[in-house]
């Protein structure tokens, strides 16, 4: 077992709960990650446990903000046409979580990770076309605290998540 600090998203001053996460507990978010769609009684039966408690334990995660929320994944099919890319931005000192908090909201980002080395941030982006691409790295090199940024384009996934 190993103890999460996990933020909780609903709290207004930030406040950690630490929730003791089990065997368990990630085998269920296992499941729910290659589905989230996956019916209670299906996480049940895969996990030999009933429903109601797979039903506390995934109330039991969001509450404690471990599982932040639930998702869905487009058929890549669907957004063939779109444009993605990957852009590493070079904070100034201190500026990487004001940077973050600007950003958090913008639709055309897929992923964003803090990262050690030249660079501190890497933003995954996916936008309609290369205008609306262009567009979005140049509000992201807007920001105060954004010092310099590197961006490339990728053409195809080799392999997903």
């Amino acid at each position: 077992m190993r103890h999460i600090g996990a933020l909780l998203p609903h709290s207004a001053e930030r406040q950690y709960a630490f929730c003791v996460l089990d065997d368990l507990d990630y085998r269920l978010i296992a499941l729910l990650r290659s589905n989230s769609r996956t019916p209670v009684a299906v996480l049940a039966r895969e996990l030999g446990i009933n429903r109601s408690t797979v039903t506390s334990r995934i109330d039991r995660l969001v509450d404690s903000g471990v599982i932040e929320g639930f998702t869905i994944r487009v058929s890549s099919d669907v957004e063939e046409d779109s444009v993605r890319g990957v852009m590493l931005v070079a904070t100034e000192t201190r500026s990487s979580h004001d940077i973050v908090r600007e950003i958090h909201g913008y639709p055309e980002i897929e992923d964003l990770h803090s990262t050690t080395g030249t660079w501190d941030l890497v933003i995954q982006l996916r936008a309609r076309n290369l205008a609306e691409f262009d567009r979005v790295l140049e509000r992201i090199r807007a920001i105060p605290g954004v010092r310099s940024t590197q961006t490339s384009l990728l053409f195809s996934s080799l392999r997903t998540g």
